[in-house]
């Protein structure tokens, strides 16, 4: 497979990721948007970078993650709270 392929490849997983995105509600659109230029961030912390209440955050969480847009783990420094990232680039 030479570079072309490749980057041909990852193009059109990222256009499969962002259209999925495209399908879902506008507040998970800009929880999408707020973790692409944020490495990682905690529910609290997308809720406040968005201005979007606790609960709205955690419904578009959920729905990006049913889409495997987002990912996350459990933060080192507090284990009650879970660290979300994009998925695609």
């Amino acid at each position: 497979m030479s570079t072309s392929d490749v980057r041909q490849t990852e193009t059109e997983e990222e256009q499969v990721g962002w259209e999925a995105v495209a399908d879902l509600p506008p507040s998970a659109k800009l929880v999408a948007k707020v973790l692409e230029y944020n490495d990682s961030l905690t529910q609290s912390q997308l809720a406040e970078e968005t201005l979007l209440p606790p609960r709205t955050v955690r419904y578009a969480l959920t729905r990006l993650e049913d889409v495997d847009v987002v990912g996350s783990r459990f933060s080192f420094s507090d284990a009650r709270k879970r660290i979300y990232t994009l998925t695609i680039e």
